[in-house]
């Protein structure tokens, strides 16, 4: 069962960028989640819940194989991308694009505070809380994008 969420059921296991997949898989759930009422606190309410069941999952996957942070495991960045959809529109391909781009390049490049939470937190919980970290600040950049524009 750690196995099938912390590869986000197999997802992680796609060729070349595990990461980028497990976004988009994050991306193709999380918009028609966003398209009901109170969308954007369904997608809050299940980021928080994929962060803790990931914490747990992606520790002991991780433990498992003996693999501090596997690459295969993808559960943290559906937590993460599904934390940068919040900021977006389901109505507006526009934000559902850069909500999935911010969160990547936050993921990707890791600037500070991402980076000390992933050097420093252990386990489960460091795999998980710097894609989550990601998501926010992806959030946050896309509410500033947003207000700009309007």
């Amino acid at each position: 069962m750690a196995r099938l969420i912390a590869t986000w059921f197999g997802v992680g296991y796609l060729p070349k960028a595990p990461g980028t997949w497990g976004s988009l898989a994050a991306l193709f759930l999380g918009v028609p989640i966003l398209m009901q009422p109170r969308g954007a606190a369904l997608l809050l309410t299940g980021s928080l819940i994929v962060f803790a069941v990931g914490i747990w999952a992606a520790r002991t996957y991780a433990q498992s194989i003996g693999v501090k942070d596997p690459k295969e495991v993808v559960v943290d960045e559906v937590a993460g991308q599904w934390l940068a959809l919040i900021a977006a529109s389901a109505y507006d391909p526009l934000t559902l694009v850069l909500a999935f781009a911010l969160f990547r390049v936050f993921d990707i490049l890791k600037p500070w505070p991402i980076s000390v939470l992933d050097r420093r937190l252990p386990g489960g919980l460091g795999i998980m809380a710097d894609d989550m970290a990601a998501g926010a600040l992806a959030a946050l950049a896309l509410y500033g994008v947003r207000h700009v524009l309007a």
